[in-house]
């Protein structure tokens, strides 16, 4: 049935006071995250089980990251998220877990410091705690939500939004294909991105190589907050 401009008319919703539920989640992410220091976040696929080797770089990178002066911020569920949070309990460092309510595959896992555990119900909130507050972003495979995470960090980057960061894909297999893609579909075909966006990014296969690039970038430039 087509509804008329009439019927659009007559229908009742909460979406102003929404903006109230969205204020305090704002709030509550800038107080408890506004002192925790330099942090790198961590993207990757909940799905990803302990024997997986990109599980295991995960901890790795995390737990070099943290011994390096880094905090580890992750969404705080399963899978790289562990990972992640895992490492940065091995390493003595701050684990940080921004979880998200979903009605399936969302759980925090057991790795995240108590005082740092954050709960959201609005993606877009939860997104800008985790670049707000981090000095570099590790991307490790994923799905959707891995993807989305990436490319909103090299649109803010790119579009000077925020603080140039470096951001480190970990994965020449699982990532090339998707960055030949950009190259030959959006940079050669359509002209849609500069060749310069190309070195917004570097993709590695070790977290030694990850560490190291995160290292080399705060030789030349200032750790400092984003926005």
């Amino acid at each position: 049935m087509n509804r008329t401009r009439k019927d659009w008319t007559d229908i009742k919703t909460n979406d102003s006071w929404a903006i109230f539920k969205i204020m305090s989640e704002f709030v509550e992410g800038y107080e408890r995250m506004s002192k925790i220091g330099p942090c790198i976040s961590i993207f990757g696929s909940a799905r990803t089980k302990p024997d997986n080797k990109y599980y295991q770089l995960g901890v790795e990178v995390a737990l070099k990251l943290t011994q390096a002066g880094y905090g580890i911020i992750t969404g705080g569920g399963p899978g790289i998220m562990e990972a992640g949070n895992k490492g940065a309990q091995e390493g003595k460092g701050r684990s940080v877990g921004l979880n998200i309510d979903l009605p399936f595959e969302q759980n925090h896992n057991p790795y995240i410091d108590q005082e740092h555990n954050l709960e959201f119900d609005y993606f877009f909130v939860r997104k800008v705690i985790f670049v707000k507050y981090a000095q570099g972003f590790v991307i490790l495979p994923g799905g959707l939500g891995t993807l989305d995470e990436l490319f909103e960090a090299l649109t803010l980057i790119q579009t000077k939004k925020i603080n140039k960061r470096p951001v480190v894909l970990i994965g020449h297999s699982y990532w090339d294909g998707l960055i030949e893609w950009i190259k030959e579909q959006m940079l050669e075909q359509e002209a849609n991105i500069s060749a310069e966006d190309l070195n917004l990014f570097k993709i590695v296969d070790t977290a030694d190589e990850a560490v190291k690039y995160i290292e080399d970038f705060y030789k030349s430039h200032d750790l400092s907050p984003n926005f």
